[in-house]
C-alpha cells in the first residue's frame, strides 16, 4: 500500500484561498510542468526559486508513492524588445554588451 493512500496532502488553492485535498487525475500519477525562468543576465538565487520550490513538491509526491512526470523548462520566450515578432533579440543585445 502507497502512502498517499493512507496519508492525505493539502495544498493551498491561491484562487479560493483555502487549502484542499490533494486529488490526481489518475489515482497513482501526477503531472507536473514548470515553467522555469527567463533568464537574460547572470543567474542569481532569485532565479533557484522555481526549481528549488519544485523539485520538493517532486520529491515529496515521491515519497508518499505517486508515480511522477515532472517536465521543467527554461523559456526565452518573449525574449524580444517588444510583443510583436520582430525586433530585437534581448538576449543577444545583453550578449554583445557582455563582449
Amino acid at each position: 500500500m502507497q502512502l498517499y493512500q493512507n496519508q492525505k496532502l493539502k495544498l493551498y488553492n491561491s484562487i479560493t484561498g483555502n487549502k484542499e485535498l490533494f486529488e490526481p487525475i489518475n489515482e497513482g500519477y501526477v503531472g507536473m510542468y514548470v515553467c522555469g525562468p527567463t533568464v537574460y543576465n547572470y543567474v542569481h538565487l532569485g532565479n533557484c526559486r522555481t526549481f528549488i520550490s519544485f523539485d520538493l513538491v517532486f520529491r515529496y509526491l515521491k515519497h508518499l508513492g505517486y508515480k511522477v512526470r515532472y517536465v521543467r523548462n527554461i523559456t526565452d520566450a518573449g525574449h524580444l524588445e517588444n510583443d510583436a515578432d520582430a525586433g530585437e533579440d534581448r538576449i543577444a543585445k545583453k550578449q554583445d554588451w557582455n563582449r
